[in-house]
């Protein structure tokens, strides 16, 4: 093959990839620039619909509706990566996904400014009750008053979770004159005069609004009931454009009743529609300051095109190099590009990409065939986790397609890949 000959050793032409609810159309033009088929659909599918879409693609790339189960996955054999295009992958089963080699790339970082900018429009919202101003007068009545409206210079709010969001909306609320503390289950650096301090409970008997920004996990899961909400500070505020998870609404609703809670803004909720114009429902439905949102926290047009062109990029690199860099469920491995001859009409070396069982005895198997078959072997790369091995060998293109066949074939392999 000479230089500029086709870097896979499958057509990209023939490479399907299969993108659901409606994924920004600057991701899609750069997979397509690239060579590679796509088809879009702007709604995430369910059932037989989804099953029939995907299983025969190469890459399905998914929002946060489209639920990836090991019973879809074990149905789609040609499967090889999934691109998440948001933050979270919990809709994808990981594990299934790791155990058959399909990588599994996510997008955690594109969207916090839009997250954090909402959260801070929310807040001001909330202190000069907005929403209720505003819909008085969409039904004629004019409330012109001070009455419970406050200035958000000089409150203190209390982040719960200072990762990337929280701390960008630790600098935007300092900017208003807001004092800002924070905690975090581990050491983080604070930003301006932002201040960490040693509890949660310490936490919420001092702030005048929290705001959670923490993912969705097995510890933080129904992390804030009633309990929580009872150590706040009367007639403070309480926000989670987080997780639906976190936050027990029924709680909430009674704490907003009560007093105890003088608003609340909700983006994320335990049960969502799979798509817009579907019924919904929740316990905050009615109540006086509270703002709901249907998970647009992060649905800018900036940050979905942000995501999309991250997303494609990764799986771009995946497809072409082999690099794993930024995938959730299989080991990391940033590759150079394929190396070449002497010339510069050298001979590009194939590249064998292996994920196989980690086991003790697998790259010796590996090292073996190179040997009975003499390759040369001109680069190699190897990053494991527990579960999971991640081979990259750059060999001989004379006959490499053979020492392909015997690396698929050791009994440890999960799935072998060439790059030609």
């Amino acid at each position: 093959m000479n230089a500029g000959a086709q870097k896979t050793s499958f057509p990209k032409a023939q490479i399907e990839i299969v993108l659901l609810e409606g994924t920004h159309e600057s991701g899609t033009n750069q997979l397509l620039a690239d060579g590679f088929s796509v088809r879009t659909h702007k709604g995430a599918l369910v059932g037989d619909a989804l099953i029939n879409e995907i299983k025969r693609a190469h890459i399905v790339g998914i929002r946060s509706k489209t639920q990836l189960t090991r019973d879809v996955l074990n149905q789609c054999d040609r499967l090889l990566a999934v691109g998440c295009f948001c933050t979270g992958t919990n809709q994808v089963d990981l594990e299934s996904a790791a155990s058959k080699g399909v990588a599994v790339f996510n997008s955690p970082f594109s969207n916090t400014r839009s997250v954090a900018e909402l959260t801070i429009a929310e807040i001001i919202a909330l202190h000069r009750k907005l929403t209720a101003r505003s819909h008085a007068l969409h039904t004629g009545t004019w409330d012109k008053s001070a009455s419970g409206s406050h200035e958000v210079r000089g409150k203190t709010l209390g982040i719960i979770g200072y990762g990337h969001i929280g701390s960008q909306i630790s600098i935007l609320a300092e900017a208003l004159g807001m004092k800002v503390q924070f905690f975090d289950t581990t050491s983080k650096l604070p930003l301006g005069n932002a201040t960490p301090v040693g509890s949660m409970d310490e936490l919420l008997r001092t702030s005048d609004v929290i705001t959670i920004h923490v993912p969705d996990t097995d510890t933080t899961r129904g992390m804030f009931g009633a309990n929580q909400i009872a150590k706040m500070k009367p007639a403070s505020y309480l926000l989670n454009n987080a997780r639906g998870s976190i936050v027990d609404l029924n709680a909430m609703r009674d704490a907003i009743k009560s007093g105890q809670l003088a608003g609340a803004a909700v983006d994320v909720f335990p049960d969502e529609p799979a798509k817009s114009g579907e019924s919904f429902s929740s316990p905050l439905q009615g109540l006086d300051n509270v703002i709901l949102t249907p998970h647009v926290g992060g649905s800018t047009i900036e940050a979905q095109e942000a995501i999309a062109l991250d997303i494609a990029n990764k799986l771009t690199r995946y497809m072409n190099l082999g690099t794993t860099t930024g995938a959730v469920n299989v080991p990391e491995v940033d590759l150079p590009d394929q190396h070449r001859g002497d010339d510069n009409d050298g001979a590009r070396s194939h590249r064998i990409l292996n994920f196989h069982k980690n086991v003790p005895g697998v790259l010796n198997k590996i090292h073996e065939a190179a040997a009975d078959l003499g390759i040369n072997i001109s680069g190699q790369y190897l990053q494991t986790n527990a579960q999971i091995g991640y081979l990259v060998l750059d060999a001989d293109p004379s006959n490499a397609a053979a020492l392909h066949e015997r690396i698929n074939a050791i009994e440890e392999s999960i799935r072998t890949r060439i790059l030609w």
